[in-house]
């Protein structure tokens, strides 16, 4: 989750109660503790505890412990990409979690690239290696790759209708484009593995996969669009000017017969 979401204390708390492991950004600012703090209910006046707890314990904000001494750091090359690899710095350690009245210890995971410097907080399990942690944090990406598809390629942010029903068929469109898009990648790899010859040819170790504009390339080729002649097109304009007339008498036909009533 980018911090938008990984800020979110009631979310992290349901992912949690879930049994879901999550890896959310968090502003550099947030707070933690080191120690195992308190939570404690003073006595009121009337020697009664307080509703309002009060928690004893000195926090930090993780930008402050990106330098801390002693700290769990590799630099891990984790994929091949377009433009190389995915190489990072990655530091780890445990810190403290305040969720109302429930102290829990999680993970705080610091990536560090050479543009930013991204805090993760995670409920992985504490014996998790280090080098699996980033792997999971880092697909993010993927998803973010695909909702980038589905709106550029595949038209999921031109929704231009009003009913929910509508807005169901667009989305379920989107999603089947995505998965015909994914398939033809499967079926391409494997009619079509990766030539060690290529490999050593361009120098490289990992050779590109299909992208959405090449599967709509091959779509074109394979099922080209018919090409309508002078008179086809001035039949079909024809045709959709007649009907946006009878759709405008129909209309005025029945708003017509409700001012009547």
């Amino acid at each position: 989750m980018d911090d938008l979401y990984g800020r979110n204390e009631v979310l992290r708390q349901k992912l949690n109660e879930a049994w879901i492991e999550y890896y959310g950004d968090i502003p550099a600012n947030t707070k933690v503790y080191l120690e195992k703090p308190q939570i404690i209910h003073p006595l009121t006046k009337r020697g009664e505890p307080s509703k309002v707890a009060q928690i004893e314990g000195t926090s930090y904000e993780v930008r402050e412990l990106r330098q801390k001494n002693g700290l769990e750091t590799q630099t891990l090359r984790l994929r091949a990409n377009e433009r190389g690899y995915l190489e990072a710095k990655f530091t780890r350690l445990r810190i403290w979690m305040v969720y109302g009245e429930e102290i829990r210890q999680e993970w705080l995971l610091i990536r560090q690239d050479t543009a930013q410097i991204t805090y993760v907080l995670s409920n992985a399990p504490e014996t998790i290696d280090l080098k699996t942690m980033a792997w999971r944090k880092t697909h993010r990406y993927l998803i973010e790759r695909s909702n980038e598809d589905a709106k550029d390629e595949f038209g999921w942010d031109e929704f231009q209708t009003r009913k929910y029903r509508a807005w169901k068929h667009q989305l379920a469109l989107t999603i089947l484009a995505s998965w015909f898009v994914a398939e033809t990648r499967l079926d391409w790899q494997k009619r079509f593995p990766p030539n060690t010859d290529l490999l050593v040819e361009y120098d490289v170790d990992v050779l590109p996969k299909l992208s959405v504009a090449n599967v709509r390339e091959l779509l074109r080729a394979s099922m080209p669009l018919p090409q309508l002649s002078p008179d086809e097109a001035t039949e079909l304009v024809v045709s959709h000017l007649v009907n946006r007339t009878r759709s405008r008498k129909s209309r005025l036909r029945h708003r017509k017969a409700r001012t009547n009533v």
